[in-house]
């Protein structure tokens, strides 16, 4: 491991003790109010106006309004569907298709029950005192202002992941959401299974001695996207609300209506997109009090496809926290015969033993030992009922995957691709990777560039990989130091359109 580099920096325990402190003041005063408001017979219900959501008695249904309709909006229509008394009050796409086609789909289901309303901006559902909650299911750039918004308007937040689409503006959200006291659940499943939870209490716990490498895979096989020509915006779709606070002049038919993930002013590549589960269970495993990594770097490239798309398909990330746990994370898309998909997360310790695949691997066996992992602590219900449950009861603790573990989650990402996107060219070879003297980062490294090389067959002569620098960063102050800094920085907040900007933390 690279000790030497990460001892230079100071401990973090800050915003670790700031964020406990917050979450037990924000679920005290809830009780104490709803104890208060009860013994003087008063209703459970604030007014929905800016910055003071509602909570809701046991019985009061809760009014939800869902952004983004292609893609995961579908799973989050499905989800507030089968839930109990819960209504779909808004559903907010700029496509007129997508709102036309999923508003039949509610109708279907409910049956018309419900008195859903089509839109196209979601402001016109902030400005509804009815609305509960948003759920936010749009491309990337948007997910933060929505959430941010959400907030200042009163509404409970269920955002997909990942929160933010850049570190500044995911540090805002997290103030948003402490200053107005909303709940806001990240959309990282597998905070919601006690089996996850189990497992890493155990390892928190010692069980297995010390962590010392926390490791995700995004492995999933996709294809290239060839190339689209500027066009003129199709007639069903708002581009100006499409496009929101990213700055992008020219249309073309690849941003609508996925792979706007794979361009860095709408996405961020699958590392901070299916990599953000395992992102996000990398970090739960690491010690509780950790917040952000004091360095990150990141070696890939884009291979065979030869197409529009400027996020990486290949990569292998390191972050570096400063009690010396290391994530590991690995990004792999190029199909080719005998591929070999991985999505899940692995443990790495330091008596040699590992943690794969829901079994314990002792030092240097290859046979591993099934475990029995007790259920962790959750809030029941699943994502969807999880999120009910705590927007029912005001409290933004009980929310699976809160506004600080998606925070800080995504910025692990968001370090790792801006190494990434501030690296230079060097040859595809075993020498490129620059670790010094962490030969476990080398040994993992390895690990993928055999498969690129042997497998999907990326040849020596005219390949490169990207070598981005070591990134320094101060976990408190969230921004970076020493080498590189000036050039990084600029990539902690993305430019914002009149209109779409994000505001700064201190004017939330």
């Amino acid at each position: 491991m690279s000790g030497k580099h990460v001892s230079q920096c100071r401990p973090l325990g800050k915003r670790s003790s700031e964020r406990n402190k917050l979450m037990t003041k924000m679920t005290t005063t809830r009780r104490s109010f709803l104890k208060s408001s009860l013994a003087t017979g008063a209703a459970a219900l604030v007014c929905g106006t800016k910055g003071q959501a509602r909570v809701l008695g046991a019985n009061d249904r809760l009014r939800i309004a869902v952004a983004g309709l292609n893609g995961r909006g579908g799973s989050h229509i499905g989800g507030w569907l089968g839930q109990k008394n819960v209504e779909i009050a808004y559903l907010i796409d700029p496509d007129e298709k997508a709102v036309a086609r999923k508003m039949d789909e509610v109708r279907r289901k409910t049956k018309g029950q419900f008195n859903t309303k089509g839109i196209a901006d979601i402001r016109e559902a902030l400005a509804d005192k009815s609305v509960d909650a948003i759920s936010i299911a749009t491309p990337n750039h948007w997910h933060s202002l929505m959430t941010i918004w959400g907030a200042q308007a009163g509404k409970h937040v269920y955002v997909e992941k990942p929160m933010s689409h850049d570190v500044h503006e995911g540090r805002v959200a997290v103030e948003a959401q402490r200053k107005y006291g909303v709940v806001i659940q990240h959309g990282t499943q597998q905070r919601s299974s006690a089996n996850v939870a189990g497992l890493h209490e155990m390892i928190n716990a010692g069980k297995f001695g010390k962590l010392m490498i926390s490791y995700g895979y995004c492995c999933k096989p996709r294809t290239g996207i060839g190339f689209k020509s500027p066009s003129a915006p199709p007639s069903n779709l708002d581009w100006n609300l499409w496009r929101g606070p990213a700055v992008i002049d020219t249309y073309h038919d690849n941003y609508v209506h996925y792979n706007w993930h794979w361009f860095w002013e709408t996405g961020n590549g699958d590392l901070n997109n299916q990599g953000t589960h395992q992102l996000d269970v990398a970090r739960w495993a690491m010690d509780p009090s950790l917040t952000n990594p004091v360095r990150a770097m990141a070696i890939g490239g884009r291979f065979q496809w030869g197409d529009q798309g400027e996020t990486p398909n290949t990569m292998f990330g390191i972050a570096e926290y400063p009690n010396g746990q290391t994530l590991f994370f690995n990004v792999r898309n190029v199909n080719y015969n005998g591929y070999q998909r991985q999505v899940e997360n692995e443990y790495y310790f330091e008596d040699g033993g590992r943690i794969s695949r829901g079994q314990y691997y002792a030092k240097g066996s290859d046979k591993g030992e099934k475990l029995s992992v007790p259920a962790g602590k959750v809030t029941p219900g699943g994502n969807w009922g999880s999120f009910i449950a705590a927007c029912r009861a005001g409290d933004p603790s009980m929310a699976n995957g809160n506004v600080y573990d998606a925070h800080y989650g995504c910025v692990a990402g968001h370090l790792m691709n801006n190494s990434y996107r501030l690296g230079k060219s060097v040859p595809f070879n075993a020498k490129s990777g620059r670790f010094g003297d962490n030969k476990d980062a080398y040994e993992h490294f390895m690990r993928l560039h055999s498969v690129m090389s042997d497998g999907v067959k990326v040849p020596e002569d005219g390949s490169n990989y990207v070598v981005g620098p070591w990134l320094t960063f101060d976990p408190d102050k969230e921004i970076h130091t020493g080498a590189h800094a000036a050039v990084a920085n600029a990539l902690l907040k993305d430019y914002n359109r009149p209109g779409f900007r994000v505001p700064r933390a201190s004017k939330v």
